[in-house]
């Protein structure tokens, strides 16, 4: 290896030509290249926009507790590219969590989340972290990062039993967040709340009737939203804990395609 030369100071790969691991910028005239000052340390990229992409997460509220639902694709652009990205997590027996936008950002945040979980089960007091806290920390960590000008490409749900109480609140890339009964992000806003909120207002719902009303509240996204999938995600917190069932598949009929005309 003693035709390298020096491993630390490599020599350029020709006569006035670029160093192995120098930065170089290029001029209009090709003969004056040289090693700018920077080092790799001195490069920084932003996120400029999301990459691969996830559509609605909806929430609801019912007498015990909340339900959270979303489905499993996410999106290259228009390409239905990965078609089992999970969403809806459980955080520990008090919280799920939903998330939509860039699947990229989600997991990151979560590998936190989840750092946090283990950090606090280590201290061993007996105390867990509650919804309203995940919540109040999640518009801190999006406030900051759009701050910076890199924000987390995503919307959060945050769903959960907080001092026996049900809780939901949504927190977008922005730090804005709120909590109602009803939330639903992405189309979902559009084409999902107003079924929500109409069964809402007619009295409390019970655990099978919530579940029920989010899977139609899905079933009518596949159909309207062509960023959506079939297959799908359904989660319930209660006092009595966290259960996450196995993606299940829509039952869709297109039959009556034919039927529709555009004007």
């Amino acid at each position: 290896m003693s035709f390298m030369g020096d491993m630390m100071n490599p020599a350029p790969l020709w006569h006035n030509g670029p160093s192995p691991g120098a930065f170089y910028s290029f001029p209009a005239n090709a003969n004056s290249l040289k090693p700018t000052s920077h080092t790799v340390h001195d490069i920084r990229s932003h996120s400029a926009t999301p990459i691969t992409t996830t559509t609605t997460v909806i929430g609801l509220k019912f007498d015990k507790g909340c339900v959270l639902a979303a489905d499993t694709l996410g999106s290259y652009g228009s390409l239905a590219r990965f078609r089992d990205c999970p969403r809806v997590t459980k955080v520990n027996d008090l919280i799920m969590l939903g998330a939509g936008g860039d699947y990229a950002d989600y997991q990151y945040l979560k590998d936190i989340i989840e750092q946090k979980i283990i950090d606090e089960q280590c201290i061993g007091d007996g105390l867990q972290l509650k919804p309203q806290s995940l919540y109040c920390w999640l518009t801190r960590v999006m406030y900051n990062k759009r701050s910076k000008m890199d924000p987390l490409w995503n919307n959060y749900i945050v769903a959960g039993i907080q001092d026996g109480e049900p809780f939901l609140g949504s927190v977008d890339k922005l730090g804005t967040a709120y909590e109602d009964a009803t939330i639903a992000t992405g189309l979902g806003a559009y084409m999902a709340t107003p079924l929500l909120r109409d069964a809402t207002e007619k009295g409390p719902l019970d655990e099978e009737a919530a579940k029920a009303l989010v899977r139609k509240c899905m079933e009518v996204l596949f159909y309207r939203d062509a960023r959506s999938f079939p297959r799908y995600q359904l989660g319930v917190v209660t006092s009595a804990g966290v259960t996450i069932e196995e993606p299940v598949e829509l039952k869709h009929d297109w039959s009556l395609a034919h039927m529709i005309q555009m004007k």
